[in-house]
């Protein structure tokens, strides 16, 4: 039996996306975008104003930042799980492997309302999705290259799985922090 490998790929991210993660983003307010369900979060913040060891970005707000990461890591908002989605998930690779325009915490400008973030979202996992879209058996079979760091040698194939449980995993993990603000004890 012969299977294209491409497309089950792009298939099983493009499935997840469709028909699980985007829709409940669907209706996301900044209030939920922004929500800090315990003290401490990190978040996307104004600019100037976050307590975090570091804070990053170029524009009107910064994402809340450490390197090293803390141990244990502090709790992450909605905000802040979609920033790492849409540069460290789908920009940066895009960047890396299709062409897509350069990406990095740094330089990136962070959205400050649900709507401008889902933008940015929609529109990285576009190029993520039509690079994938185009690897084909050659393209997922050569090696990652110096973008992927220890992971150079690695094949695309490889590359594209983790980013799909990457995705799946931290698309999760909005759904749950939208279901606890919607349940969120009133006082």
């Amino acid at each position: 039996m012969d299977i294209d490998w491409n497309s089950q790929l792009h298939e099983q991210l493009d499935w997840h996306w469709q028909h699980h993660l985007r829709p409940r983003l669907d209706g996301l307010t900044d209030e939920e975008y922004l929500w800090e369900p315990v003290a401490g979060c990190w978040n996307v913040r104004p600019l100037g104003t976050s307590t975090a060891p570091m804070a990053v970005g170029s524009g009107e707000f910064t994402i809340d930042f450490a390197f090293p990461e803390p141990d244990p890591a502090p709790v992450t908002t909605i905000a802040w799980r979609m920033a790492h989605i849409i540069v460290g998930i789908f920009g940066q690779r895009a960047a890396s492997h299709f062409g897509g325009p350069a990406m990095d915490y740094e330089t990136f400008a962070y959205a400050g309302t649900a709507a401008s973030a889902l933008e940015q979202l929609d529109e990285g996992y576009r190029r993520w999705s039509e690079g994938v879209r185009e690897l084909g058996a050659d393209g997922l079979g050569r090696p990652c290259g110096e973008a992927e760091g220890p992971f150079a040698e690695h094949s695309m194939a490889e590359l594209v799985l983790h980013i799909n449980r990457e995705t799946i995993h931290h698309g999760a993990e909005l759904c749950l922090l939208r279901d606890l603000h919607l349940h969120r004890p009133s006082g």
